[in-house]
C-alpha cells in the first residue's frame, strides 16, 4: 500500500487515539516513548530519523478496539523486535530467518503448554474479535426481559386470561360430568367412613332432590382437585411469554406437584379432621337430643372441609414458586409470618357460619399454619 503525501497532513492528529500499548514512536523519543512496551513486539517507523509516524487513511482505523491500535502494514524489515526478551522466551525475531515473526502473549496469558493457547479464555486474549467471539446470550436472569415478551394491548391479555379460564371451567365440568355416576358408591363410601356408628347411621332425605343434589356437589369435588393443576398450567401459560427458561421449568414441575398436593388435602381431610370433627358434633348433642344427619347438610359440611383443604394444601407450592421467581425471601417470610399466622385465621373464621363452633375453623387455620411453618423449616434444612 501506497503511503500518502505528507504536505498539507497534520500527521499528529492521526496519532491522537492511539493506546499506549502500540505506538510507533519518533526516533529521537524512542527509549522514552516505548519503555512500557510488553517484550512481544516493538514497532517503529522504517526511518528513524524521520519527524513523525507514517500517515494512514482515516477509514483504515475506524473499526479498531481500543486495545490495540493497529497501524498499515508493512515490510517486515520495519519491525523492531527486542531480541533478548524473544529469543528468551523461545521465539525467534529474525526476517531473514524464512519464517514470520511470531508474537508472544505477556507472562499472565501464556500456558506452558502452546495447545492451551488455542483454549483460552477468547475474553483473556489481547486482541479480541467482536465479530468471532460474539457475546454470550442471555441467560435469562438479568434484568433484559425475554426474548418472548411482546408488549400487547391490555384487551388481548384479558381475552386470553378469559379463554383460559374457561378452560379451567370446562375440564373441571367434564369431570364432573364423568364421575356423575359413580358418585352413590362414593356417598355411601364417604358416609360410613366419616360419621360415627358408620353404616348404622341413616342418611336423611328432607328434599326431593336432595339426593341429586349431594350427587352434583361430590362430582363438582371431583372436577375441583382434578382442576387445580390445569390451572396451575393455565396460568403458566398465560405468563410464559414473559417468563425466562428457568422460571418455565418451576411452572410446569408445579403442575404434578399441584394435583399430588390437592389428592393429599382431600384425603387429610376424609381420614383425620372429618372423623374428629362428627365424632365431636356428636359427643357434642350426646344425652340432650338424637342426632339426625341429613343427607345434603352433613355433606355440605364434609365436601366444604374437603374442597377447602385441598387448596389449603396448595400453600407449599405457593411459596416455593414465589421464591423461586424471587417475587419474595424464605427471610422476609419468616420476618412476617405473625402476620400470616393471622390472615390464615382470618380466611378460616370465614366459613365459621357452616360450623359455630369454631372446631372446623381452628382445624384448618392450625394446618394452614402449620404447612407454612413446615415449608419455611424445609427450606432452611435444604439451605434455600
Amino acid at each position: 500500500m501506497a503511503e500518502e503525501p505528507d504536505g498539507g497532513r497534520d500527521r499528529n492528529h492521526d496519532w491522537e487515539g492511539l493506546a499506549p500499548a502500540v505506538r510507533p514512536a519518533d526516533g529521537a523519543d524512542r527509549g522514552r516513548e516505548w519503555d512500557d512496551l510488553t517484550p512481544a513486539v516493538r514497532r517503529v517507523d522504517d526511518a528513524a530519523g524521520t519527524a513523525g509516524p507514517r500517515v494512514t487513511r482515516d477509514d483504515e482505523w475506524r473499526d479498531l478496539t481500543p486495545a490495540v491500535e493497529r497501524v498499515e502494514p508493512d515490510d517486515g524489515d520495519e519491525w523492531d523486535w527486542d531480541e533478548d526478551a524473544i529469543a528468551a522466551a523461545g521465539g525467534s525475531a529474525d526476517p531473514a530467518s524464512g519464517g514470520e515473526p511470531e508474537l508472544l502473549a505477556d507472562e499472565e496469558h501464556q500456558a506452558d503448554d502452546p495447545d492451551e493457547d488455542a483454549a483460552l479464555d477468547p475474553r483473556e486474549n489481547s486482541v479480541v474479535d467482536a465479530e468471532e467471539n460474539p457475546a454470550p446470550p442471555d441467560d435469562g436472569i438479568g434484568l433484559d426481559a425475554p426474548e418472548s415478551d411482546v408488549e400487547e394491548p391490555l384487551a388481548v391479555h384479558v381475552e386470553e386470561m378469559v379463554k383460559r379460564l374457561a378452560i379451567v371451567i370446562a375440564i373441571a365440568a367434564l369431570v364432573s360430568v364423568a364421575v356423575f355416576p359413580l358418585t352413590e358408591g362414593l356417598i355411601t363410601t364417604i358416609w360410613n367412613y366419616v360419621l360415627p356408628g358408620g353404616e348404622a347411621v341413616d342418611p336423611r332425605v328432607y328434599q326431593p332432590l336432595e339426593l341429586v343434589i349431594t350427587q352434583v356437589k361430590v362430582a363438582s369435588l371431583a372436577g375441583l382437585v382434578i382442576a387445580l393443576p390445569v390451572f396451575v398450567y393455565e396460568s403458566y401459560a398465560f405468563m410464559r411469554p414473559g417468563l425466562y427458561k428457568h422460571e418455565r421449568r418451576y411452572y410446569l414441575a408445579a403442575v404434578p406437584t399441584s394435583l399430588v398436593l390437592a389428592v393429599l388435602g382431600v384425603l387429610f381431610a376424609y381420614l383425620l379432621v372429618l372423623p374428629y370433627t362428627m365424632d365431636y358434633f356428636q359427643g357434642y348433642t350426646e344425652g340432650t337430643a338424637d342426632v339426625a344427619f341429613a343427607l345434603g347438610s352433613t355433606f355440605n359440611l364434609i365436601l366444604m372441609v374437603m374442597g377447602y383443604l385441598a387448596v389449603v394444601f396448595q400453600i407449599p407450592l405457593f411459596m416455593m414458586l414465589a421464591i423461586m421467581l424471587g417475587v419474595t425471601t424464605r427471610q422476609w417470610l419468616e420476618d412476617r409470618r405473625l402476620l400470616f399466622w393471622a390472615a390464615f385465621a382470618g380466611i378460616s373464621f370465614t366459613f365459621g357460619a357452616i360450623d359455630p363452633t369454631g372446631v372446623v375453623p381452628i382445624i384448618v387455620a392450625l394446618t394452614m399454619i402449620a404447612l407454612f411453618e413446615g415449608t419455611l423449616a424445609l427450606l432452611r434444612w435444604t439451605g434455600n
